[in-house]
């Protein structure tokens, strides 16, 4: 396949190189903002996850549109390293640590941030249980670190990974938050089960004390959420962004959308720095990749004398039981 390929099969990948977007996930935190207006009011932002930049782009146009006059600050943290963006902190470390979120603070000068966004997810494996394990894992952990940063009456939008235990994540998020949705954004594939969870008046429950040291899910500050089964289990409000009008992203387009315009083949607004795959694709390149030796004529000739004696073997058993039977 040539390298129009992709732009063919995925429209928002095509429109994201055109508009200088790092990553087509910019296109979904722009239709999130058109439904809920995250945007609002916002004086200081973080980014969760934040490699490769595409929703630290999106904050950075949407809050700094004077870029030298604005007082906006926006503060991006991933464990990977990222290129750099006008109007964007960076902090290259770990969401886990209490560390992290004192570095954050401090950026803002001792103050919260107005809104905190996530779209970050785990290498998939294929096996949906993991996956929706792994990715509940990881909301959480941006969950505690936003207890942390996050004023009152903030907002919190984090990719989350529908499956039965969904139900769990929204009472758990529930007793954080006045409003809290699931929304699915018209730039996520059908096919995937991605969707995004805004949550919105950050109220967090009288008595709590912010601390990485504690897991979550347990059923400290639990309102009989978890307590509730059959069809009396909370239904998670569900939404989906935008309209028949916008780009399907599971449909196949024309290349020449524009038809004033040739079609162009754009390369990506930026490639990926140090990702963990570099070191392999290095190998295969150079042709160093680990490889099993060749069997050699002595270990054939082994392999088969052993695999004789014991075809040789059976047989011999067939015959005595067939003597024993008819006996």
């Amino acid at each position: 396949m040539g390298r129009s390929s992709k732009d063919k099969r995925d429209i928002y990948y095509r429109l994201a190189k055109e508009e200088g977007w790092r990553a087509r996930s910019a296109f979904k935190l722009l239709q999130l903002d058109e439904e809920y207006q995250l945007f609002q009011g916002v004086q200081k932002a973080v980014d969760l996850c934040a490699a490769p930049g595409s929703w630290s782009q999106v904050l950075s146009r949407k809050l700094r549109p004077n870029d030298e006059t604005s007082e906006v600050k926006i503060v991006a943290v991933d464990l990977q390293a990222m290129a750099p963006l006008p109007g964007v902190i960076q902090i290259q470390g770990d969401i886990t640590k209490v560390s992290t979120a004192h570095e954050i603070i401090r950026h803002f000068e001792g103050q919260p941030a107005d809104l905190v966004v996530c779209d970050g997810a785990p290498d998939v494996t294929g096996l949906h249980d993991i996956d929706e394990y792994i990715q509940a894992q990881l909301l959480l952990a941006a969950l505690n670190i936003t207890t942390h940063v996050l004023r009152k009456g903030g907002t919190f939008v984090a990719k989350i990974f529908r499956g039965k235990d969904v139900t769990l994540l929204y009472s758990q998020l529930k007793i954080f938050f006045q409003d809290v949705t699931c929304a699915k954004p018209r730039s996520s594939r059908n096919s995937s089960i991605e969707a995004f969870v805004v949550c919105q008046g950050f109220n967090p429950p009288d008595g709590y004390i912010p601390n990485m040291s504690n897991p979550l899910l347990d059923h400290c500050y639990d309102v009989d959420f978890n307590q509730l089964e059959g069809p009396n289990r909370v239904i998670v409000p569900f939404l989906a962004c935008g309209d028949l009008s916008a780009y399907d992203s599971d449909r196949t387009y024309s290349l020449q959308l524009d038809t004033s315009k040739e079609y162009c083949y754009i390369p990506p607004n930026q490639p990926p720095i140090q990702p963990p795959y570099e070191e392999a694709c290095f190998l295969k390149k150079n042709n160093l990749l680990a490889k099993e030796p060749p069997p050699s004529p002595l270990n054939q000739s082994t392999t088969a004398s052993a695999k004789e004696k014991e075809n040789n073997a059976i047989c011999d058993g067939g015959e005595v039981q067939k003597l024993s039977i008819s006996s």
